[in-house]
Formats: C-alpha cells, structure tokens, sequence
C-alpha cells in the first residue's frame, strides 16, 4: 500500500477581538500548512509554510487512511480551545501545559470523516482566562511537533437510507492511553430540535438509552443502530467523544429515500371502439421524498430508440396526497381517445424520482385488425407491458 508521507492542509486560524461595541468577535484567517508525519527533527518538505509534524506514538493517525490515496483527502487544521480547562494529558512523559489542534481528515466522494486531536507541549503556562483571547502566535515558517492524543471516524458521514430497514451509522474511536474516562452521547438534531438518543460513561459505567452495543464498546466501536427506519429518522446524528479536557465529534447526515411503486390502471388488454375515449392513469405511489416527475409520451413502434421522444400533450397532474406513513403519491393521466393513426404507437409512462438511478417505464401498445371479409372494423386492442427499472 502507497504510505502517505504528507497532506497539503488548510490552517483555518482565529484572532478573537472585541469590536467597537465590545463585543467579541472572531476572524478566521486561511493559512497553508502542511500535515507531515515522521520524527521530531525531521526537515520540512515545504519550509516556506507551517508544519505540523506528526510523531509516531501509540496512536497512528495513518491506519484511518490505509489504502487511500493523499489526492483522495482533504485536510483541515484548527486550533482548539480547552475553555479554561487545563488538565495535564496522563501519558508517559507529558508535560504540564499543551497547545492543542483538531486534523479533519475528508474523504473526496465521501466515504469517511476523521477528527483528530493533536497536542503540542508547551512550557508557558496558560492565561487566567481562556485561551482563545490570546492565541500563542505561529509564524509562517514554523514546524509544530505535536503527537495524536485522540481519533474519532465514521464511515457513514452521509446515508441514504429506506424504509423500514435497520440503519447502521459508523462511530469509532481511539485514545492514545489506557483507562481514559470516556463518554459518548448521541444526538439527534433536527429542524431545530436537539434529541439524546444515548450516552455511556466508561469510567461510571452509566448508561441512558439504546441503539450501542456496549461490548463492541471496549474495542472503540461506539456505532448506533436504528432498528427500523422511519421517515421521522431523517436528521443530523451527532456522535461525540469527550475525554477531558477534549471534546471531539462526527456528523452524519441520514436521509430517507423511498422509491415509487408504479402502475397503471388498465388490465394486461383493453378494448376501445373507434371514436371512444378511455382515461389512462398512471400512478406513482408511496415515495419519499416528494419531488417526483411523471411524463407521458407517444412513440412510434419504428422509433422505439429515439432518445427524446415526443411527449403528450394534455396530461393532467393529481395533487400530492401524503399516506399514513409520510410517504407521497401521485397520478398523471390523459385520455386516450381510439384511432386508426394510433395503431401500433407505443404510450409510455416514465417516473423519475431522485432514488432511482434509472426512471421506471411502464408501456400501454395499441394494435388495429381490420377484417376484410365482413368489411367491419374490429375494437382496438390494446396490450400492457412493463418496463420497469428498480434500484
């Protein structure tokens, strides 16, 4: 596997002021760094830019992103305030005071997000007030030495999910020593709407709510499960891990995506007279969500692989109707008036959805007979057939 030795990162640094109003502001500033992972003492590969240096410790940032490419991740660096909190980090050979700084690691198409933890020990002890109203400056060309203390991952930072199906939503973490007082919640978040869902606190053993195997637990498994999925799970789940004085977390985004049930509402044949009208009805039912596109068109058996066939004119559109359980339908019909000029000419129903990688076709074929011998025109008939494409 191709080891990656270094990550081209955006710095996002913040200058806490107070404006004329003497209120406190905060100005992000973009900076270019890089993420280098090596030895204390190792040359920078860029020295005109900061450096945050990663130290081989027990917790290894690179085994989250084995297999991937460097192309493949986007790096984001921020400092992170302990609020007043300065606790002495219990690992071998820690010092008093650290500066501390969070790595989220991204994959490109989505695949997973990490946030890391990244201490720097420093001599200088803190402010008596928080240490976001005095940043330690880091000028351009500096190499910050720093080791990962603390690792949070999902794989399932988006998910599409449907109905009635158990979920899983990925959460994994690390600390770099043993017998850490952890405690993980989850959140639910929602239309403005903050819901616990659950929380355990390793060094207490309390524990409120369901949904986390507490045996997966020990190995840093602190994944949550949804039994069956509904349209009210749809929301923002928040997985966080807080190991004093740190607090780190992972969101993930759950969307529910119901694909319509289609039909018509013509048997496998149907007869018409020439000159008589037949309602065709075409319906797309129990979907989520409701944006849905329903086009009926014509096509000429010769023509079948035209790609933009010629759509009807004078389709209606019934209203949205919304079912017991949240899902949608909705019908768009014509009528079909019987024709000598219609005989053999394909009529199609095609429903796209935004949960369907290919849109569903359902097909109505008029076929005409005339017998010769009694100089009389026999019925239209007509034959359904489906082709449906189900994701």
């Amino acid at each position: 596997v191709h080891q990656i030795h270094w990550l081209p990162c955006n710095f996002i640094d913040e200058r806490v002021f107070l404006n004329k109003d003497n209120h406190t502001e905060t100005r992000l500033i973009h900076r270019e760094a890089i993420l280098q992972f090596g030895q204390k003492g190792d040359a920078p590969v860029n020295p005109n830019v900061i450096t945050f240096l990663i130290n081989r410790s027990k917790l290894d940032l690179l085994q989250y992103v084995e297999g991937v490419e460097a192309e493949q991740l986007k790096c984001e660096l921020h400092r992170y305030s302990t609020e007043g909190s300065y606790v002495r980090w219990p690992v071998l050979g820690a010092r008093e005071y650290n500066q501390w700084f969070t790595c989220i690691l991204r994959h490109s198409r989505g695949l997973f997000t990490i946030t890391s933890f990244l201490r720097r020990p420093f001599d200088q002890p803190p402010p008596g007030r928080p240490d976001y109203h005095k940043w330690p400056p880091i000028p351009n060309r500096e190499v910050l030495t720093t080791t990962v203390a603390m690792v949070i991952k999902t794989q399932t930072p988006s998910v599409k999910a449907r109905l009635k199906f158990q979920q899983k939503l990925h959460c994994q973490f690390d600390v770099d020593h043993k017998g850490a007082k952890v405690t993980v919640e989850w959140h639910k978040q929602h239309h403005g709407e903050r819901t616990k869902l659950f929380s355990y606190n390793r060094h207490t053993g309390q524990t409120q709510g369901s949904g986390v195997g507490l045996r997966a637990f020990a190995a840093g498994d602190a994944s949550y499960t949804l039994a069956s999925t509904m349209i009210s799970s749809e929301g923002t789940y928040i997985c966080s891990v807080s190991v004093n004085p740190l607090f780190g977390r992972v969101d993930i985004n759950l969307q529910i995506e119901e694909p319509p049930h289609v039909s018509l509402n013509v048997g496998p044949s149907l007869s018409l007279v020439e000159g008589n009208k037949r309602k065709i009805v075409c319906g797309a039912n129990s979907y989520y969500p409701r944006d849905v596109e329903i086009i009926w068109y014509k096509q000429d058996p010769a023509m079948l692989d035209t790609p933009h066939p010629r759509s009807l004119e004078n389709v209606f559109l019934s209203y949205h109707k919304e079912n017991q359980d949240m899902t949608f339908s909705l019908s768009g019909f014509f009528y079909l008036q019987a024709s000598l000029r219609d005989s053999g000419k394909r009529f199609t129903c095609s429903v796209s959805h935004q949960s369907l990688k290919v849109d569903i076709k359902i097909s109505v074929r008029c076929a005409w007979e005339e017998n010769f011998f009694l100089q009389r025109k026999k019925p239209l008939n007509f034959q359904a057939s489906t082709e449906c494409a189900m994701t």
